[in-house]
């Protein structure tokens, strides 16, 4: 059985209590402070997580580097479709933007990646922040690609932020100035929800759990809530 999670920005013990309850794989919706600082204090949160039982599978966030931006992750196939990982941590897998997952028995399309509104806040302070946070057009051009050939159908999507129209408004930060903000990711995922055909559409990023219908298709946000896929 698979589970899912939100946004963990590297504290490993909302996994931990999870692993202590099951071995089950879980998929975090992006975020996991895996790849942030890239220094020891990634590779002491790895270490960490390899010595769970369960495999962990990481979507894109805008809070971490992409590992097709670090040489040393490598690709094999997994699931029916390609994934990043380290020899180090072999149960930590970053899925690959634009593919399609078997993962138990249904169709799983993935698409990571979005902006940070604290950009400017980071950049200000010396933290880290990262150019390739939002996908590229040859990651989009994959994706259309790939659905293309899928008929436009799958079970689920999993994603780190939401498609336009399913924004959770009642969570911006009254201080951030939405007009400032590019929503060219969340553009992008609305035209492919207008034409997808899915169960069910999952993604973090906005700290929160909830969910919504919409024109008959059911989003839902997770953050602190660990669900069954």
């Amino acid at each position: 059985m698979w589970y899912i999670t939100g946004d963990i920005h590297g504290n490993i013990q909302r996994i931990e209590s999870f692993s202590s309850k099951t071995s089950d794989p879980i998929i975090i919706l992006g975020d996991c402070g895996f790849n942030y600082y890239g220094s020891k204090r990634d590779e002491l949160l790895k270490e960490m997580a390899s010595e769970l039982p369960n495999t962990i599978l990481c979507i894109k966030g805008n809070h971490e580097i992409h590992p097709d931006q670090l040489d040393f992750y490598k690709t094999k196939e997994w699931n029916g479709a390609e994934v990043y990982y380290e020899d180090k941590y072999p149960n930590i897998l970053f899925a690959k933007d634009g593919e399609i997952y078997e993962i138990d028995g249904k169709k799983v399309f993935v698409i990571g990646g979005a902006y940070s509104v604290d950009k400017d806040y980071r950049i200000a302070r010396g933290w880290k922040w990262f150019p390739s946070e939002q996908p590229s057009h040859e990651t989009k051009m994959k994706c259309l690609k790939t659905l293309d050939k899928a008929g436009w159908k799958v079970d689920i999507v999993l994603s780190h932020t939401a498609p336009l129209k399913a924004e959770p408004r009642h969570l911006f930060l009254s201080f951030i100035d939405q007009r400032k903000v590019d929503k060219t990711t969340e553009e992008f995922l609305d035209e492919i929800s207008d034409k997808l055909s899915f169960e069910k559409w999952y993604f973090g990023h906005y700290h929160g759990d909830w969910q919504t219908v919409i024109d008959g298709k059911h989003y839902e946000m997770l953050f602190e809530g660990i669900k069954e896929l």
